[in-house]
């Protein structure tokens, strides 16, 4: 079913022209401890900055994209199975765009430069348009600031130096989950949606296009549905998460910096929290199927701050005790590592 799924989406964005496929390419994975052997959550980041990447740690697919080290010790990727469908795009004027998703677009109009690596703790990459010189967009990854246990943070800046204002800047980021033990048959919650402002549409289509210019959802209509609202446990389908977001004009020499979440934790409590610590304002969670939408096995984040939105979830008192242990932990291992370095 995920094959056919894959392949009717693409085959209807090839006929559109509006993209080609390619095939993965080398990358960086990260760990939320800067160690392997005490990291519970990695991310694979490419050098233009969209996930699924190599090399790959995983052992249910053939690239690492947002992965979590299960009980018995082997990490399990919840982006990339079946299809490396993560990706990102920014458009201005309503005219210029450039996007880059592995599976769905390849890199289209964006000229990377070289990613900045920090002993497996960080990556930072950077890309700009081709055609319009001086708009570029950094991505900057490393463990989130209250729950490294849980996230890791990518701080976004788009920057207009092209000698003239811009208009209409526009962000995509679009996942396919694919969340184990069930990949490709999960549950999915958006919630955020009718507060953050910067937010021009929303849906459960995980194969969409990352181009901010040509979302499928806008011309043929979405059939994964959940437009612009939020949903509770959508499912079990195979469900993604697209957010495309408005930041309005942009004057010359000027940036507008926002940030993107992901991460995994034990529990849908310990994610919430991890969510509420970090003051996400929109979010999406991948649950798998495993005793249907009440399990409460290991969760999967995709948030956003800095879009125009509020706080959507509160800090617990007392805070989720596993949580905290998980944040102590992460933080301890990346200060000891950081020693030796």
């Amino acid at each position: 079913m995920k094959i056919g799924l894959k392949h009717s989406a693409v085959a209807l964005a090839i006929a559109g022209g509006m993209f080609s496929a390619t095939g993965a390419q080398a990358g960086t994975v990260i760990y939320n401890t800067g160690d392997a052997t005490t990291a519970t959550v990695a991310l694979g980041v490419n050098d233009e900055g969209h996930l699924n990447a190599s090399p790959n740690i995983t052992v249910n697919a053939t690239a690492t994209g947002l992965a979590y080290k299960f009980p018995d010790g082997s990490w399990r990727d919840a982006t990339s199975p079946g299809c490396l469908c993560e990706g990102w795009g920014v458009s201005v004027n309503n005219t210029t765009s450039g996007y880059a998703n592995v599976s769905v677009d390849g890199v289209v109009n964006l000229t990377a430069g070289a990613p900045v690596v920090v002993a497996d703790t960080s990556v930072t990459t950077s890309a700009a348009l081709t055609s319009l010189a001086g708009l570029s967009v950094k991505h900057a990854y490393s463990a989130a600031d209250n729950a490294p246990g849980v996230l890791f943070k990518s701080v976004v800046t788009i920057t207009n130096a092209t000698g003239a204002d811009v208009t209409d800047v526009k962000y995509v980021r679009v996942m396919d989950w694919d969340v184990p033990l069930t990949e490709f048959s999960e549950f999915v919650t958006i919630k955020g949606t009718a507060t953050t402002t910067f937010l021009e549409k929303s849906h459960l289509d995980g194969f969409d296009t990352a181009n901010p210019l040509g979302s499928l959802c806008d011309v043929g209509g979405c059939g994964y549905g959940g437009v612009d609202t939020d949903l509770t446990d959508a499912g079990p389908f195979d469900h993604g998460a697209y957010f495309r977001f408005n930041f309005g004009a942009l004057a010359d020499g000027e940036s507008y910096s926002f940030t993107i979440f992901y991460g995994a934790a034990a529990n849908e409590s310990d994610a919430i929290a991890a969510i509420a610590a970090e003051s996400i304002e929109l979010y999406s969670l991948g649950q798998s199927n495993v005793g249907g939408p009440n399990n409460d096995g290991p969760t999967f984040v995709f948030g956003f701050a800095g879009v125009g939105g509020d706080p959507i979830e509160r800090v617990p008192e007392p805070m989720s005790l596993s949580l905290v242990g998980l944040g102590l932990a992460a933080m301890g291992a990346l200060r000891r590592r950081r020693r030796a370095a």
